[in-house]
């Protein structure tokens, strides 16, 4: 039987720089960090449940087009979006509106994307 979902997983070529984007630029507190010698596993454990892990142990290379998407939710998706943009954060989508929600794709510094989502108020 399943009962939630523990995490999701992505993918990094470049730890220091992964590491950099998620706390630096997106502001994410890391909380359980492991691995050995050059194989790094770090937890982004979300406010409101969720938890978003990057590591190398995998092999797998990182990908804007296969495999899953997180979805993260915000508060303000127009304020982030200008932030971001600030910090020179890529972009693949202008904001786009679903019947419920506002959200748009940027990518992470090792090419993942990342859905940003707003539900209407």
């Amino acid at each position: 039987m399943f009962r939630k979902v523990a995490f999701t997983m992505y993918p990094v070529r470049d730890v220091a720089r992964a590491r950099r984007f998620y706390e630096e630029t997106l502001g994410l507190k890391p909380g359980s960090v492991g691995g050995e010698g050059e194989r790094a596993w770090i937890e982004y454990d979300l406010p409101e449940g969720g938890c978003l892990a990057i590591t190398n142990v995998t092999g797998d290379e990182p990908s804007a087009s296969s495999g899953g998407t997180i979805a993260l939710e915000v508060e303000d998706l127009d304020a982030l979006i200008a932030d971001l943009k600030a910090k020179g954060v890529t972009f693949r989508s202008d904001v786009i509106k679903g019947p419920h929600c506002r959200m748009s794709v940027c990518l992470d510094s090792e090419g993942n994307a990342l859905l940003l989502h707003q539900l209407d108020k």
